[in-house]
């Protein structure tokens, strides 16, 4: 199944939607909390995977889709970013698998381990483990797929502090890992508000045709403005509720969502309003902030009920 730069390839089930010769999103249906999607890149020899999903049950279904496309083995996985509901399943692909990322998604990996569970304990994650990065680099590096050229370029701090795209510049395809959401809430509590929006507008340029999003449908360069337009709105409520002297979590409480209030993930308005709170305050892009109190914000505003994870 092909898509132009505005198809959306949606399902009831995940499923490989065929972008270009040898190129495919992995799209998994709803895109939320930890439901996210991968990259499918076919050679002659070998694949190569952008991301991996976060459970062992859904890798395994994303190793089988592949298998169904060709018999040539997995041997290499980019990750886009550090957060394990990209990379978790990478044990299923075997020993001989050589992972790429940035090097601050691998130092961050190692610090944190497996973490995702003590969040979601209810989730059935498998047998998940810890695949780290063998090659990194700092800012840009080119890999090839047979003849085609694959560019991973670090960008921000904007999603996290080691965001890498993966951009295709003769399929005009690119996949932005957490850089975009399509259809959800955009997420940047370990990153920079403002980072994130400076990040977005220099991928419009690039001028891809298609978008492939970590999570939710595969879309065209809308996919970014519509991010964009998100984060300036939570920047603005930012700048009135910071200088009001008013808690995020209030701000977040009486923000009429108007335009977005059908995005997937509302609840992580509070956690981008104390990202753009701690940038008021001049404190540096991509700090660590305590994360329990602002979970502890977000299930708050979620009315006191836990995230939701279908992972």
């Amino acid at each position: 199944m092909r898509h132009d730069a505005k198809g959306v390839g949606q399902r009831d089930e995940a499923a490989l939607v065929e972008l270009a010769d040898g190129v495919s999103a992995y799209v998994q249906p709803r895109g939320g909390w930890c439901v996210s999607n991968a990259g499918v890149l076919v050679g002659r020899e070998a694949v190569t995977l952008i991301d991996c999903t976060a459970t062992e049950s859904s890798a395994l279904r994303l190793r089988s889709a592949v298998a169904e496309r060709t018999p040539a083995p997995v041997g290499t996985m980019v990750l886009t970013h550090h957060h394990g509901d990209h990379h978790y399943g990478a044990g299923v692909f075997g020993p001989g698998l050589t992972v790429v990322a940035h090097e601050r998604t691998r130092e961050t990996m190692l610090r944190e381990g497996v973490n995702l569970p003590s969040i979601w304990p209810d989730v059935r994650w498998g047998d998940v483990r810890l695949v780290p990065p063998q090659l990194t680099f700092t800012d840009r590096m080119t890999l090839y797929v047979d003849e085609l050229r694959v560019e991973l370029i670090h960008l921000g701090p904007a999603h996290t502090t080691g965001d890498v795209v993966a951009w295709l510049p003769e399929r005009r395809v690119l996949f932005t890992g957490d850089l975009t959401f399509s259809q959800s809430t955009p997420f940047c509590l370990q990153g920079s508000l403002d980072g994130t929006l400076e990040v977005l507008a220099a991928l419009r340029e690039l001028d891809a045709q298609v978008v492939v999003s970590g999570h939710g449908p595969v879309g065209g360069p809308e996919v970014l403005d519509a991010n964009a337009e998100y984060l300036r709105w939570v920047r603005e409520l930012a700048a009135e509720g910071f200088a009001a002297g008013r808690e995020p979590l209030e701000v977040a409480r009486g923000a009429d969502l108007g335009a977005f209030a059908g995005l997937l993930e509302p609840e992580r308005l509070v956690a981008n309003l104390h990202r753009g709170y701690a940038e008021l305050r001049g404190e540096p892009r991509g700090v660590e902030l305590p994360l329990p109190p602002i979970l502890k914000d977000l299930v708050a505003f979620n009315g006191g009920r836990p995230l939701s994870c279908s992972a």
